[in-house]
Protein backbone atom coordinates (compact mmCIF):
# COMPACT_ATOMS: atom_id res chain seq x y z
CA UNK A 1 0.00 0.00 0.00
CA UNK A 2 1.48 3.31 -1.10
CA UNK A 3 1.51 6.12 1.48
CA UNK A 4 0.70 9.70 0.44
CA UNK A 5 1.76 12.45 2.83
CA UNK A 6 -0.18 15.56 1.89
CA UNK A 7 1.93 18.72 1.92
CA UNK A 8 1.16 21.64 4.23
CA UNK A 9 0.80 25.20 2.94
CA UNK A 10 4.39 26.12 3.84
CA UNK A 11 6.07 23.12 2.17
CA UNK A 12 3.77 23.28 -0.86
CA UNK A 13 5.09 26.69 -1.98
CA UNK A 14 8.60 25.29 -2.50
CA UNK A 15 7.71 21.92 -4.05
CA UNK A 16 8.61 20.96 -7.61
CA UNK A 17 6.02 19.63 -10.05
CA UNK A 18 7.29 16.10 -9.50
CA UNK A 19 7.00 16.47 -5.72
CA UNK A 20 3.44 17.83 -5.99
CA UNK A 21 2.41 14.91 -8.18
CA UNK A 22 3.99 12.45 -5.76
CA UNK A 23 2.12 13.98 -2.81
CA UNK A 24 -1.32 14.49 -4.33
CA UNK A 25 -1.78 12.25 -7.38
CA UNK A 26 -3.20 8.78 -6.79
CA UNK A 27 -2.87 6.81 -10.02
CA UNK A 28 -2.26 3.30 -11.37
CA UNK A 29 -4.72 1.75 -8.91
CA UNK A 30 -6.60 -0.15 -11.62
CA UNK A 31 -4.57 -3.24 -12.42
CA UNK A 32 -6.71 -6.15 -13.76
CA UNK A 33 -6.46 -9.17 -11.49
CA UNK A 34 -5.19 -7.28 -8.46
CA UNK A 35 -6.25 -5.12 -5.51
CA UNK A 36 -4.30 -1.90 -4.97
CA UNK A 37 -4.62 0.58 -2.12
CA UNK A 38 -3.23 4.01 -1.27
CA UNK A 39 -3.10 5.46 2.24
CA UNK A 40 -3.54 9.25 2.55
CA UNK A 41 -2.39 10.74 5.82
CA UNK A 42 -5.16 13.37 5.60
CA UNK A 43 -7.80 11.85 7.92
CA UNK A 44 -6.11 8.44 7.41
CA UNK A 45 -8.14 7.76 4.26
CA UNK A 46 -7.55 4.64 2.17
CA UNK A 47 -8.45 4.70 -1.53
CA UNK A 48 -8.22 1.68 -3.77
CA UNK A 49 -9.48 -0.46 -6.63
CA UNK A 50 -10.15 -4.19 -6.62
CA UNK A 51 -10.26 -5.60 -10.15
CA UNK A 52 -10.87 -9.37 -9.84
CA UNK A 53 -10.58 -11.68 -12.83
CA UNK A 54 -10.27 -15.45 -12.49
CA UNK A 55 -9.63 -15.57 -8.73
CA UNK A 56 -11.08 -13.87 -5.66
CA UNK A 57 -9.23 -10.91 -4.21
CA UNK A 58 -9.12 -10.73 -0.41
CA UNK A 59 -9.05 -7.40 1.41
CA UNK A 60 -6.17 -7.70 3.85
CA UNK A 61 -4.72 -5.35 6.44
CA UNK A 62 -1.45 -3.78 5.34
CA UNK A 63 1.11 -3.42 8.12
CA UNK A 64 0.62 0.35 7.85
CA UNK A 65 -2.78 -0.01 9.52
CA UNK A 66 -1.43 -1.90 12.55
CA UNK A 67 -4.61 -4.02 12.59
CA UNK A 68 -5.44 -7.72 12.67
CA UNK A 69 -7.82 -7.28 9.75
CA UNK A 70 -8.64 -4.34 7.47
CA UNK A 71 -11.94 -3.30 9.05
CA UNK A 72 -10.93 -3.84 12.66
CA UNK A 73 -11.09 -0.08 13.25
CA UNK A 74 -12.28 1.15 9.86
CA UNK A 75 -15.36 1.28 7.61
CA UNK A 76 -15.52 0.85 3.83
CA UNK A 77 -17.57 1.82 0.81
CA UNK A 78 -17.23 -0.36 -2.32
CA UNK A 79 -18.72 0.96 -5.57
CA UNK A 80 -18.83 -1.31 -8.61
CA UNK A 81 -17.86 0.65 -11.72
CA UNK A 82 -17.51 -2.43 -13.94
CA UNK A 83 -19.52 -5.53 -14.81
CA UNK A 84 -21.48 -7.64 -12.34
CA UNK A 85 -19.44 -8.57 -9.29
CA UNK A 86 -19.70 -10.34 -5.96
CA UNK A 87 -18.48 -9.21 -2.55
CA UNK A 88 -18.28 -11.87 0.16
CA UNK A 89 -18.60 -10.50 3.69
CA UNK A 90 -18.11 -12.83 6.67
CA UNK A 91 -19.91 -15.69 4.91
CA UNK A 92 -22.62 -13.56 3.26
CA UNK A 93 -22.72 -12.88 -0.48
CA UNK A 94 -23.66 -9.56 -2.11
CA UNK A 95 -24.13 -9.31 -5.89
CA UNK A 96 -23.45 -5.84 -7.29
CA UNK A 97 -24.34 -4.63 -10.78
CA UNK A 98 -22.77 -1.56 -12.36
CA UNK A 99 -22.92 1.46 -10.01
CA UNK A 100 -24.30 -0.53 -7.08
CA UNK A 101 -22.55 0.23 -3.79
CA UNK A 102 -21.91 -1.77 -0.61
CA UNK A 103 -21.22 -0.25 2.80
CA UNK A 104 -19.21 -2.38 5.23
CA UNK A 105 -18.98 -1.36 8.86
CA UNK A 106 -16.32 -1.61 11.50
CA UNK A 107 -15.71 -5.13 12.77
CA UNK A 108 -16.22 -7.06 9.53
CA UNK A 109 -13.34 -9.54 9.38
CA UNK A 110 -13.41 -11.31 6.00
CA UNK A 111 -13.98 -9.46 2.73
CA UNK A 112 -13.26 -10.67 -0.80
CA UNK A 113 -14.12 -9.53 -4.31
CA UNK A 114 -14.84 -11.50 -7.47
CA UNK A 115 -16.29 -11.04 -10.96
CA UNK A 116 -19.45 -12.85 -11.98
CA UNK A 117 -18.22 -12.95 -15.60
CA UNK A 118 -14.53 -12.53 -16.42
CA UNK A 119 -15.41 -11.39 -19.95
CA UNK A 120 -17.06 -8.35 -18.33
CA UNK A 121 -15.17 -8.06 -15.05
CA UNK A 122 -16.22 -6.09 -12.01
CA UNK A 123 -14.16 -3.11 -10.90
CA UNK A 124 -14.66 -2.05 -7.29
CA UNK A 125 -13.74 1.49 -6.29
CA UNK A 126 -12.89 1.40 -2.58
CA UNK A 127 -12.96 4.17 -0.01
CA UNK A 128 -12.24 3.69 3.69
CA UNK A 129 -11.94 5.85 6.79
CA UNK A 130 -11.30 5.09 10.43
CA UNK A 131 -14.48 4.45 12.45
CA UNK A 132 -15.33 4.81 16.13
CA UNK A 133 -18.65 2.96 15.90
CA UNK A 134 -20.13 0.12 13.86
CA UNK A 135 -23.03 0.21 11.39
CA UNK A 136 -24.52 -2.77 9.50
CA UNK A 137 -23.42 -3.88 6.06
CA UNK A 138 -25.83 -2.25 3.58
CA UNK A 139 -26.29 -2.76 -0.15
CA UNK A 140 -27.40 0.33 -2.09
CA UNK A 141 -28.63 -0.27 -5.62
CA UNK A 142 -28.01 2.29 -8.33
CA UNK A 143 -31.72 3.12 -8.53
CA UNK A 144 -31.84 3.59 -4.74
CA UNK A 145 -29.19 6.31 -4.65
CA UNK A 146 -30.67 9.70 -3.81
CA UNK A 147 -30.21 11.88 -6.96
CA UNK A 148 -29.97 15.66 -6.91
CA UNK A 149 -29.93 17.78 -10.09
CA UNK A 150 -27.50 20.70 -9.99
CA UNK A 151 -26.05 23.27 -12.37
CA UNK A 152 -27.12 24.12 -15.90
CA UNK A 153 -26.10 23.63 -19.52
CA UNK A 154 -25.51 27.40 -19.83
CA UNK A 155 -22.74 27.28 -17.24
CA UNK A 156 -21.36 23.90 -18.42
CA UNK A 157 -21.90 22.30 -15.02
CA UNK A 158 -25.19 20.41 -15.32
CA UNK A 159 -24.77 17.29 -13.21
CA UNK A 160 -26.63 14.64 -11.24
CA UNK A 161 -25.21 13.89 -7.81
CA UNK A 162 -26.23 10.42 -6.57
CA UNK A 163 -25.79 9.94 -2.81
CA UNK A 164 -25.13 6.40 -1.57
CA UNK A 165 -23.62 6.60 1.91
CA UNK A 166 -24.94 9.62 3.79
CA UNK A 167 -27.09 10.68 6.71
CA UNK A 168 -30.40 9.88 4.98
CA UNK A 169 -29.15 6.79 3.14
CA UNK A 170 -26.79 4.01 4.19
CA UNK A 171 -25.58 5.09 7.64
CA UNK A 172 -21.91 5.26 8.55
CA UNK A 173 -19.64 6.60 11.25
CA UNK A 174 -17.96 9.29 9.15
CA UNK A 175 -17.78 7.99 5.58
CA UNK A 176 -19.79 9.88 2.93
CA UNK A 177 -19.80 8.50 -0.60
CA UNK A 178 -21.52 9.37 -3.85
CA UNK A 179 -21.19 9.62 -7.61
CA UNK A 180 -21.34 12.76 -9.75
CA UNK A 181 -22.61 12.25 -13.32
CA UNK A 182 -21.72 15.11 -15.65
CA UNK A 183 -24.27 15.65 -18.43
CA UNK A 184 -23.25 16.00 -22.11
CA UNK A 185 -21.56 19.34 -22.79
CA UNK A 186 -20.72 19.95 -19.14
CA UNK A 187 -17.15 20.09 -17.90
CA UNK A 188 -17.29 21.57 -14.40
CA UNK A 189 -18.29 19.65 -11.29
CA UNK A 190 -18.76 22.70 -9.06
CA UNK A 191 -18.80 26.43 -9.62
CA UNK A 192 -17.60 28.68 -8.12
CA UNK A 193 -14.40 26.75 -7.52
CA UNK A 194 -13.58 25.83 -3.93
CA UNK A 195 -11.16 23.71 -1.94
CA UNK A 196 -12.10 20.36 -0.41
CA UNK A 197 -10.80 16.79 -0.04
CA UNK A 198 -12.65 14.82 -2.77
CA UNK A 199 -11.76 11.27 -1.72
CA UNK A 200 -15.39 10.19 -1.47
CA UNK A 201 -16.69 11.80 -4.65
CA UNK A 202 -16.36 9.77 -7.84
CA UNK A 203 -16.93 11.79 -11.02
CA UNK A 204 -18.45 9.88 -13.94
CA UNK A 205 -18.79 11.24 -17.47
CA UNK A 206 -22.00 9.66 -18.70
CA UNK A 207 -24.94 10.62 -20.89
CA UNK A 208 -28.37 10.63 -19.31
Amino acid sequence: MKIHQVADAVRYSSMTTAQIREAFLIDALHQPGSLNLAYVDLDRAVVGIAAPLGTNLALEADETLRAKYFLERRELGALNIGGRGIIRVDGSEYVLDNLDCLYLGRGVENVSFESADTSSPAIFYLLSYSARSSYPTTLIRRNEANPIELGSAETCNRRTVCKYIHLDGARSCQLVMGVTHLHPGSAWNTMPAHTYAPFGDLHVFQSW
